[in-house]
């Protein structure tokens, strides 16, 4: 699907604020608490920009030194709002500065025209609460995406990981309750907000994130290797994203340390690349990461490089035989997609958004539960040539079935439904009918 450049429509908004209390798009994604949410709110944005939809993201200052507004592309700007210490702050600390938050938007908006932001889209509950405040204030509709959800995350918590408090679980709710139109990524997740949360069936909407399919592509895998200093004729398989216990990469060294042990793959053929930064209550993994594959005796299979961008992360992609996403929860799994999308299949965890993700048996391998014998199993499957070129080119295949043009529009048409739905439960009674 071609991108449009073309005028905005009467049903679209013709600028839309977009709230990120905690991360900002423009950080660098697989570190503290950049992840998939920063790649979606960046491939959205920029797509809406093209569309001839201006987009404002306010997101917390974290760091003096950053301007109060920065462009992310034509059509894009990131507002800095200071609320609150620069560095320091947890998510669970910034609930008390969510009234700072909100102060610097309303004032933002407030130096505008009445009708400056024709919606709002929310992501995450902090960003959540600010949006209903906003929309009350400036009488549009709030579109809201969890992300994730506190109630999911604790009913399949990592062993050693902080459960999320219950102070998150009635801001989920009351945002829930107020937002006009959910966003979900996947029918798994609508089918939570509404068992879960008793969401309103007719505001859920389930729209899929996308995959920039020009810039995750097939390519030479020894090329890619060589670029990243990687063993040309071993293999490789990859974990890439944040370090906590949610995200679950020990999973991956144990099940790398049942491959040695079982003779399954000889010590000297098998690397083992952790492609993140810490995060949350992981804050210690790398560290934790090392003395496990220490005590396990395969600290030489285990390489740990820092968050990857740009060519690099294509590279680390293209270089591994089977990238594993191993999470105890995830709302989608961007990583995934990108890993298919560059023709390497994935073994992934059987849990949340992650079986839309991975197509079981033609571009990867889902895995029930993180028992690391049954993980070693599926890497050895995969890792077989024949069974990996035909994972490869069904990976390639499920990855075409999603871009982010068509999460853009699907987007946009959630807006305009919205902004519809806004106007129409907010008429006049005399003017109904």
């Amino acid at each position: 699907m071609s991108e449009s450049s073309g005028p905005v429509q009467l049903h679209q908004p013709r600028r839309v604020a977009v709230l990120s209390v905690h991360t900002s798009p423009l950080e660098q994604p697989g570190t503290g608490d950049a992840g998939g949410m920063n790649v979606y709110i960046t491939e959205t944005a920029t797509r809406m920009a093209c569309r001839g939809v201006a987009v404002e993201v306010f997101t917390r200052a974290t760091r003096s030194q950053l301007p109060p507004v920065a462009e992310l592309a034509p059509g894009v700007l990131v507002r800095h709002v200071a609320a609150g210490p620069f560095e320091g702050l947890g998510k669970d600390e910034l609930p008390s500065q969510l009234c700072a938050f909100t102060a610097g938007v309303l004032r933002a908006e407030a130096r505008r025209d009445p009708g400056h932001y024709g919606l709002i889209h929310s992501h995450y509950w902090l960003s959540g609460q600010v949006g209903w405040l906003a929309r009350e204030r400036w009488g549009v509709p709030l579109v809201h995406t969890a992300h994730t959800l506190a109630k999911v995350k604790n009913a399949a918590l990592a062993e050693g990981d902080t459960p999320e408090p219950r102070l998150r679980e009635i801001g989920e709710q009351q945002v829930v309750d107020e937002a006009d139109l959910l966003v979900a990524n996947t029918a798994v997740e609508s089918g939570e907000l509404i068992s879960r949360y008793d969401a309103d069936p007719g505001k859920v909407r389930t729209i899929a994130p996308g995959v920039d399919l020009v810039r995750f592509r097939p390519g030479d895998q020894v090329s890619a290797r060589l670029s990243l200093g990687l063993p040309v004729d071993a293999t490789i398989f990859a974990f890439i994203g944040r370090l906590q216990p949610l995200k679950a990469p020990d999973v991956l060294v144990r099940a790398a340390a049942e491959l040695v042990d079982r003779g399954l793959i000889p010590r000297e053929k098998l690397a083992v690349v952790i492609a993140g930064g810490p995060s949350g209550s992981g804050m210690g993994t790398p560290e934790a990461l090392r003395n496990l594959a220490v005590h396990l005796g395969i600290d030489d299979v285990v390489r740990f490089l820092p968050p990857q961008q740009g060519d690099a992360l294509v590279a680390l992609y293209r270089a591994a035989d089977a990238v594993a996403v191993p999470s105890h929860n995830e709302s989608f799994g961007l990583v995934a997609l990108e890993a298919q999308a560059c023709g390497t299949p994935v073994v992934a965890a059987a849990v949340g958004g992650l079986p839309v993700a991975v197509r079981d048996g033609s571009s990867g391998l889902l895995v029930p539960g993180h028992d690391p014998v049954a993980w070693a199993g599926a890497l050895n499957q995969v890792a077989a040539p024949q069974t990996r070129g035909r994972l490869a080119r069904g990976a390639v295949r499920h990855a075409e079935d999603f871009s982010w043009e068509r999460t853009t529009d699907a987007l946009l048409a959630c807006y305009a439904q919205a902004a519809v739905e806004f106007r129409r439960a907010n008429l006049p009674a005399e003017l109904v009918g």
